[in-house]
């Protein structure tokens, strides 16, 4: 996609969505990386009234390692895949704790070397928490991306890749929530609402699936 027509997608985005924010509920960084593993495959609203019992004893790597993994485990059930997330969680929680002091680390770099931690996951910490430039790669931005024409891949990964050239790093993140915000409320992933959506005359979907 030519660079005006990107700038132009960007620029009804923010005005769609001025206020385009992170939906998980969260006080620090450790809390936002527990909620963002929890994310994986669960909606944010059923990740955040866990997070809003969880945390009210556990909201700190101390903390969260006093609990077995069966016992955490009844927490985040609802969560779904709650074995490998309680695991994940455990590992990262212990992997903070030794390696370092106790504080979630705020290179992105450092953030993967955390047990259960992936190229997504780091991403959202890093710009969400610590204001990095970086733009995770979730379904809706996956699909969004892809259905606009912003970037092309058949994997996160290259869909990230594609977006990084296309988008100007200050605006990654706020791009980021940008498409995430129209994939839950117009690019939906059965039926998308092309009829009333004001990006279609600039969207390759569009174009290519229009009577």
């Amino acid at each position: 996609m030519e660079q005006k027509k990107t700038t132009q997608i960007l620029q009804e985005l923010s005005r769609l969505y001025p206020d385009a924010s992170p939906a998980l509920h969260y006080r620090t960084p450790y809390e936002l990386l527990v909620a963002v593993i929890l994310s994986a495959q669960c909606t944010d609203e059923r990740v955040n009234k866990v997070t809003a019992e969880l945390f009210k004893k556990y909201n700190t790597p101390r903390a969260m390692v006093e609990l077995t993994q069966e016992e955490l485990e009844k927490y985040i059930f609802s969560c779904g895949f709650y074995r490998n997330k309680a695991a994940h969680i455990l590992s990262a929680s212990r992997d903070i704790i030794e390696k370092f002091n106790g504080e979630v680390p705020n290179e992105h770099a450092q953030l993967k070397t955390l047990a259960g931690v992936g190229q997504k996951t780091a991403n959202v910490v890093y710009a969400v928490a610590f204001g990095g430039d970086a733009i995770a790669v979730d379904t809706h931005v996956f699909r969004v991306s892809n259905r606009l024409g912003i970037a092309h891949g058949k994997t996160p990964d290259k869909v990230e890749e594609g977006l990084k050239e296309a988008i100007p790093q200050n605006l990654w993140s706020k791009a980021h929530h940008y498409l995430i915000y129209h994939g839950r409320r117009v690019c939906h992933s059965q039926r998308p609402d092309c009829p009333n959506c004001t990006l279609k005359n600039l969207c390759e979907f569009y174009q290519a699936t229009k009577p």
